[in-house]
């Protein structure tokens, strides 16, 4: 069935800060955060894009911007702005995901506040904590009916609707990069995404996985914030 709503394309892209940046003078980090700001700001403007501190939670990166846009050529824009700035000069990128919105084969009429995977367009909400990773499923899993991958993610759906508090953003890479899928999902309660997972790793589908690390999890903050978290 063709899709209505043109689809967006979605980047994860992870920011390590290099060591040399924390020995500069105070004044130089302060101005090149400034205008890191600046620039992430003046995109957001244009493109859908959320910032995550990693600080203290990871230790291969600090801090991810989440972006959607409609085409490549916007995205690839975005970044050549960030590293022609003062900061672009002292970051590595330890991860990089692209994916894209698609319509969910196994959602259809089923929606429930909290679900996603359903639409063409993002739609995020507001929690403090955000957890993402990519996602890889075995070639058997393909080569079931699709009865019987509907009868197992079906167990996933009766699953999350015990969790109300943890929301899913499934997007698809398929030919666009390494993984099959990024999964990104917003809470306010770690807790629950905890119980959550473990709950699913009872059920059937999951024989089906094949790899969904490396995992990170990251705090809402503005730009500024984020920034400010590396120091300086």
């Amino acid at each position: 069935m063709a899709e209505t709503a043109r689809r967006q394309l979605v980047k994860f892209t992870f920011f390590k800060i290099e060591s040399e940046w924390r020995r500069l003078p105070e004044e130089l980090r302060y101005e090149s955060k400034i205008k890191f700001a600046e620039a992430v700001t003046k995109i957001s403007e244009k493109m859908f894009t959320r910032c995550f501190s990693l600080v203290g939670l990871r230790g291969d990166a600090d801090f991810l911007l989440w972006q959607a846009a409609d085409t490549l050529e916007e995205i690839q824009d975005a970044a050549a702005q960030l590293w022609a700035t003062s900061l672009g000069a002292y970051l590595t990128q330890p991860y990089s995901y692209l994916a894209m919105t698609r319509r969910s084969q196994y959602v259809g009429t089923h929606t429930h506040a909290g679900q996603e995977g359903t639409g063409t367009r993002l739609r995020p909400g507001k929690a403090e904590y955000f957890i993402v990773y990519p996602f890889l499923k075995t070639r058997e899993w393909y080569l079931l009916p699709q009865e019987e991958r509907q009868r197992m993610m079906n167990d996933h759906f009766t699953i999350g609707h015990k969790y109300p508090s943890v929301k899913i953003n499934t997007t698809y890479s398929f030919g666009l990069d390494d993984q099959e899928f990024v999964v990104a999902f917003e809470t306010d309660s770690p807790a629950d995404f905890v119980d959550l997972v473990m709950d699913l790793r009872g059920v059937e589908g999951s024989l089906y996985t094949l790899r969904d690390t490396p995992i990170f999890t990251g705090i809402h903050k503005t730009i500024e914030d984020t920034l400010n978290d590396l120091g300086g």
